[in-house]
């Protein structure tokens, strides 16, 4: 049991660390625009609210309460439609952001003219009002548990819980010839699930699977700060090498990108409605 979880621990905080590299997403951009303001505490707080959404989700996806999926489906449109509102506002905020010769001096002092920080709340919302979120961490896990297995690991049986729980979304979301929410063709996941070596001693205790749910979201999470927490220590340091009129012409862009997540989420919830 202890090399289960120990396993486990490695393996989440791996998989948030890597799975957090991409700098594409929403969160991505938020921390990102903010460091090349120099904002580092900003960005810090931002990755932490961010993690415990990250959190939740990763614990319910790997748990595999798709009961409470199924409650939970019907109001995603809404909630959608709440996050692209939010993710278009602070877009728009973030690409009219004009920096000047004051607010550098700012960056440079970050104890000169300091307001109260609420990059909390803004990286907790930012992540919370993007349900895709559940689906996109059950895949990842879903893979990576899934490979580690193949490997000979001992996931303390966390393998076969995630294909349980993508085989029961993909039959109460899928109907019809339609094509599967989730992928399973990956050679090496059967040959993990049927492999007859010695099977991993798994606890009886009934509480066993809320552990190891629990301490995999965790230490995902714990590797997603220290991603974002190394990656806005990088670029606070080396924005000064930047023009401060690329700066806020990058700062610009990032704000517009934002604003076109915003766009694709409002698309999705208008989908889910039709």
């Amino acid at each position: 049991m202890t090399q289960a979880l120990l396993t486990i621990a490695v393996i989440g905080f791996v998989a948030g660390f890597i799975f957090s590299m991409p700098v594409a997403g929403p969160i991505s951009i938020l921390v990102t625009s903010n460091a090349l303001r120099g904002r580092l505490n900003f960005c810090i707080h931002a990755a932490l609210g961010a993690s415990i959404a990250d959190l939740v989700y990763v614990f319910l996806a790997v748990l595999g309460l798709t009961e409470l999926y199924n409650l939970y489906r019907p109001v995603i449109p809404y909630i959608l439609i709440v996050g692209a509102i939010f993710l278009f506002f602070l877009g728009l905020k973030i690409a009219r952001t004009q920096l000047d010769i004051e607010e550098k001096e700012r960056q440079l002092n970050p104890d000169a003219g300091k307001k109260k920080n609420n990059g909390f709340v803004t990286g907790f919302l930012l992540n919370f009002l993007n349900p895709t979120l559940f689906l996109g961490w059950l895949t990842s896990s879903f893979i990576t548990i899934s490979f580690v297995a193949y490997m000979g690991f001992n996931t303390g049986g966390l393998d076969k819980m995630l294909t349980k729980n993508v085989e029961n979304i993909n039959k109460t979301t899928v109907s019809g010839d339609s094509a599967q929410l989730i992928s399973t063709d990956y050679v090496f996941i059967d040959k993990a699930i049927q492999r007859e070596e010695i099977p991993p001693k798994v606890s009886a205790d009934p509480s066993f699977p809320f552990i190891i749910s629990g301490l995999y979201a965790f230490f995902l999470s714990l590797g997603s700060v220290l991603w974002f927490y190394l990656f806005s220590v990088f670029l606070v340091h080396n924005r000064k090498r930047i023009k401060l009129q690329y700066l806020s012409w990058l700062v610009n862009g990032l704000g517009i990108l934002l604003c076109g997540f915003g766009v694709l989420l409002a698309y999705k919830a208008i989908c889910s409605f039709i």
